[in-house]
């Protein structure tokens, strides 16, 4: 196998890239382009290749810790292999993946169903560090026109779910998407509270049968 150096400059796998497209290039190619150089014992594409074996072995993305017991893969190495198939994953994965969460409407067709009820329900999901829908579930259901809720029974599910982040949501059975006094107090605590427990709170959305208001936009948090 000839070194990276030893090759024709438009064969080496990010000329050809920028030449030919990504889909030109070989999976040892690829991977030759993510990390771009080896060491001093070893050659770029030589770890290249064991990524590779390593990757078809696996039949998916191996762990850190496989990609660091590769000889010449260290920290940087195996964070740039990982950080580039999580970025594919996220963002051009099957239509059957996860459900992620980007802005506020992401949000509405998972409360749909309680936007016309008579009593106030509150609502948690959880996501993961990809905005992705972890869980749903209602906290409350409420009597006429409020609803009480506590952070520990928000924050309880989240947790166990390993969850980076929750949007809140409840229904406004009045029709009203003025948020209430108890609305922006419970939003301060649970933020507060999500705060302190390394769960942050993206949002508090109010629905009803007309439409939503998030309290981000309306700089309540």
């Amino acid at each position: 196998m000839k070194k990276m150096k030893e090759m024709l400059p438009i064969d080496r796998p990010r000329e050809k890239l920028a030449a030919k497209g990504p889909s030109a290039l070989s999976d040892t190619e690829l991977v030759e382009a993510i990390i771009g150089r080896g060491t001093m014992k070893r050659d770029v594409r030589m770890i290249a290749r064991d990524i590779s074996d390593k990757i078809r072995s696996s039949r998916g993305l191996p762990s850190y810790a496989d990609l660091r017991d590769i000889e010449g893969v260290g920290e940087t190495k195996a964070a740039q292999v990982m950080a580039c198939f999580e970025l594919g994953r996220r963002y051009y994965a099957e239509k059957n993946s996860a459900r992620r969460i980007i802005k506020p409407e992401d949000v509405l067709p998972l409360v749909d169903e309680y936007r016309g009820h008579r009593q106030e329900h509150f609502v948690c999901i959880s996501l993961n560090g990809a905005g992705e829908l972890l869980g749903k579930r209602v906290i409350t259901v409420g009597l006429l026109n409020h609803s009480l809720v506590h952070p520990r029974e928000v924050f309880a599910d989240p947790i166990t779910d390993r969850a980076a982040s929750i949007i809140c949501i409840h229904n406004h059975p009045s029709g009203s998407l003025e948020p209430s006094s108890q609305d922006i107090a419970i939003t301060q605590q649970l933020k507060e509270a999500g705060t302190t427990l390394g769960i942050q709170l993206l949002d508090h959305i109010i629905v009803t049968k007309e439409g939503f208001a998030s309290l981000k936009e309306k700089g309540v948090l």
